[in-house]
């Protein structure tokens, strides 16, 4: 994604709690003379998609989602979305440890590693990683330093490359990169001090 095309914000935590959502997949379906039937991947990977309208229930809600969307300009801007249905490198209600992921194995020459999150076979990349959440192991041993996190792009950089065969792996929580789906806003007053957004979606921002 183009920087200048993303804030580094986060979308108001409040709302994003409440948000309805998750990942979707594309899959092309042919049914064949059989009966039988034979699918295929369009995407590689998922992209996930919230609700989040439906998690405004106050008027000063109503008043920080209307005015984070006029700061993005409607759906110019991406941001950082919090999905707290599945926002760090292990289970939900865990801490994140320095082995929860695979990141790969050290050569010797590679010093740059891209944090990922792994379900079952399929690896998501991930891009916003929590400032000071991060944590690196080298064959289990956990590291206080030789390594930096670049925080908007979710690369690890060592000073100096992992030896030959040592395992790299990593623990942390993380925001989505998102962006409105819409570039307008309705909403509703439904009572005294209560509003409701009829539309809001977002959308997962890949690569």
């Amino acid at each position: 994604m183009a920087l200048s095309s993303f804030h580094e914000v986060r979308f108001p935590l409040a709302i994003a709690f409440g948000a309805i959502g998750g990942p979707e997949r594309r899959t092309d379906i042919i049914q064949l003379a059989s009966g039988a039937e034979q699918r295929t991947a369009s995407w590689s990977g998922s992209r996930r998609r919230w609700d989040v309208g439906s998690a405004v229930q106050t008027l000063e809600e109503l008043h920080d989602l209307t005015a984070f969307f006029e700061a993005r300009r409607g759906a110019l801007y991406g941001f950082r979305f919090r999905d707290f249905t599945d926002d760090r490198s292990c289970g939900p209600e865990q801490d994140p440890a320095p082995t929860d992921q695979a990141l790969g194995i050290g050569d010797d020459g590679e010093t740059e590693f891209q944090l990922v999150k792994h379900y079952g076979d399929y690896a998501r990349p991930i891009l916003k990683p929590v400032t000071g959440s991060v944590r690196i192991a080298l064959d289990g041993v956990e590291q206080s330093s030789g390594f930096s996190v670049d925080n908007t792009t979710g690369v690890v950089t060592f000073s100096s490359a992992p030896g030959v065969g040592v395992a790299i792996t990593a623990g942390f929580e993380f925001d989505c990169p998102a962006r409105f789906d819409t570039d307008r806003l309705e909403a509703s007053l439904e009572g005294f001090g209560a509003g409701r957004i009829v539309n809001a979606q977002l959308v997962e921002l890949i690569g």
